[in-house]
């Protein structure tokens, strides 16, 4: 079976002649298929089943022109040779190389140009790996290191720019350091800080200007304190502590039938 697009053309755009290639002698025994195994086919997924069929060759095409004909012979070649790949223009390259190499060699790509390799990168690093990443310009990248990074270790992002980043903050930082982000300019960041704080410091955020930090300090403040939600601005609110201060008593079964 053929794939989907009828045509076979190669990177630049030329019609393939099977004649003038170095294999031509693979199509009389099967090791390479017009519009099915081809590496000179244009398509990735012709390229990939050529390697995939003839894995001892792909070692001699990680200097080939095209950009995919290098990423997809690196997923092949012989571990020996990637280490040269680090350095490639293409970040598809330089990741599929990386992938395969021991830890120590994706520790170079840490500050790679690229974005997305930074984060597939910082997405396999630990801790003291990740720390010389953690001022990194893109915030998707702070994100996964945020995600990742020892709790201890998020004082860093207590003020970063990018709400996304604070809040997983908000969401894994010791409790200790709650308050700090308490009075953050994002109601999503405080809200998330009002779910983690003890119910005893809470009082610091009753008077907060959205709702739903008010709706989950009502929710979990001291009784002793929750009065001050009786007459809040918002009715959820005030439904929230008036559950609380004056609880309807549990009907027996007698009562209800």
């Amino acid at each position: 079976m053929s794939d989907d697009i009828q045509e076979a053309r190669d990177w630049l755009g030329n019609e393939i002649d099977c004649a003038s290639c170095v294999h031509q002698a693979f199509l009389a025994t099967g090791a390479c298929r017009p519009q099915r195994a081809c590496v000179n086919d244009r398509y990735a997924r012709r390229i990939d089943r050529f390697f995939d069929w003839n894995k001892k060759l792909a070692s001699g095409y990680i200097h080939h022109p095209h950009f995919e004909v290098r990423a997809i012979a690196a997923k092949y070649a012989d571990v020996f040779v990637l280490p040269a790949l680090l350095d490639d223009p293409d970040e598809t390259v330089r990741w599929n190389a990386a992938r395969r190499l021991p830890h120590r060699y994706i520790l170079k790509l840490r500050f790679d140009p690229h974005r997305e390799v930074r984060i597939r990168i910082a997405s396999r690093l630990d801790d003291a790996e990740l720390i010389p990443m953690m001022g990194d310009s893109d915030y998707y990248v702070r994100l996964v290191i945020a995600r990742r990074i020892e709790p201890s270790l998020l004082a860093r992002f207590i003020h970063d720019e990018e709400v996304e980043v604070r809040r997983v903050v908000a969401d894994r930082a010791p409790v200790g350091w709650l308050l700090q982000l308490a009075k953050d300019e994002d109601a999503s960041v405080r809200w998330q800080v009002a779910q983690r704080l003890a119910p005893d410091l809470l009082l610091r955020m009753q008077d907060d200007p959205d709702w739903r930090v008010r709706f989950e300090v009502a929710r979990r403040i001291p009784l002793a304190q929750l009065q001050v939600f009786a007459n809040d601005l918002d009715p959820l609110v005030c439904e929230m502590a008036e559950s609380r201060l004056h609880p309807h008593p549990v009907q027996r079964e007698e009562e209800v039938s």
